[in-house]
């Protein structure tokens, strides 16, 4: 479960086992946790997170996506 980027607490990462899902990141904190598809930066699950949250998360994830997916395909080889 490689983390792959922080930001205010919060742990940007991909789960391993996840290799035959589309691109997308799992965001982490404290008992907080979102997974963002990247092909369109959107919510693919929410747990616990505030609208603000996902907001700033999103936002976060748009502007990070090419490294972000650069980093999934070395990370899972495609």
């Amino acid at each position: 479960m490689p983390t792959v980027f922080e930001w205010k607490g919060w742990k940007f990462l991909f789960y391993s086992l996840d290799y035959a899902e589309p691109p997308h990141v799992h965001v982490r904190k404290d008992r907080k946790e979102a997974k963002i598809w990247l092909d369109r930066v959107e919510v693919a699950r929410n747990r616990r997170c505030t609208e603000q949250d996902l907001a700033a998360l999103l936002r976060v994830t748009e502007k990070n996506r090419t490294d972000f997916l650069e980093k999934w395909h070395e990370h899972f080889g495609s």
